[in-house]
């Protein structure tokens, strides 16, 4: 009987010892596992931007975002790398236009915000930017900033706004217009699209016919560039 008993134990002792090796084996599968990221072909479609009756649809180019095989969201635009890991995009979606007395649905395409790619993970999630307007904003990025002019929810105001992704409060938010957006804009017309230069990293905010406003960014720290004064300064 004692003999039976070590065996039996040395074969219970086995079963233990592959059980947590298959355990080790599956929890490090799953740890390491690659997703596949990836995009489909252009697809051109309508978008309308809703401004009014007269609004005429333009034709952007979505494609989808694939992750693992399956379509995730759809996006427009270049994505914008900011590490090895992460990289965002511009949203694009369609949504259901039909009116209650309508028999059917009426799909009609849509820009939305941010996406947030974490090819480690192949998680895919929304960016939240203050007073980012997916109409009349047009957006700037440089490594995890990006840089926008802003629309208040009422329209009347607009803002000169940088936004890091690891903050929830933008790292700029200085007014720039009380005219805010006429009722007739075109889209992306808040201002023109910020311009940024490295070494030391600026961006220049250019709204209508007002004067171009730079500002310095170190972290979370910013400051207003006084061009005139540096060009003097320079000569």
């Amino acid at each position: 009987m004692g003999a039976y008993s070590r065996l039996m134990r040395r074969v219970q002792l086995s079963v233990v010892f592959l059980l947590v090796c298959a355990v080790l084996l599956t929890t490090a599968s799953a740890a390491t596992k690659v997703h596949v990221i990836a995009f489909r072909k252009w697809t051109s479609v309508p978008w309308s931007a809703g401004l009014g009756p007269d609004d005429k649809p333009l034709t952007v180019k979505v494609r989808a975002l694939v992750i693992d095989g399956r379509v995730k969201e759809y996006a427009l635009g270049t994505p914008h790398e900011v590490t090895e890991r992460l990289s965002v995009v511009r949203r694009a979606f369609r949504v259901n236009d039909s009116l209650p007395e309508d028999s059917g649905p009426h799909w009609q395409w849509q820009r939305g915000g941010w996406l947030l790619v974490d090819r480690l993970t192949g998680h895919v999630s929304a960016i939240t930017l203050p007073e980012f307007d997916v109409v009349y904003s047009a957006a700037s990025w440089y490594r995890d900033y990006v840089a926008y002019c802003g629309v208040a929810d009422d329209g009347k105001k607009t803002f000169a706004i940088v936004a890091q992704i690891s903050c929830r409060k933008p790292v700029l938010k200085k007014p720039l217009s009380n005219d805010g957006v006429a009722e007739d804009a075109a889209p992306d017309s808040a201002c023109q699209a910020p311009s940024w230069q490295r070494s030391p990293v600026r961006v220049s905010f250019q709204s209508g016919d007002s004067a171009k406003q730079t500002f310095a960014i170190r972290g979370h720290v910013v400051d207003l560039v006084n061009d005139a004064v540096e060009e003097e300064e320079s000569k």
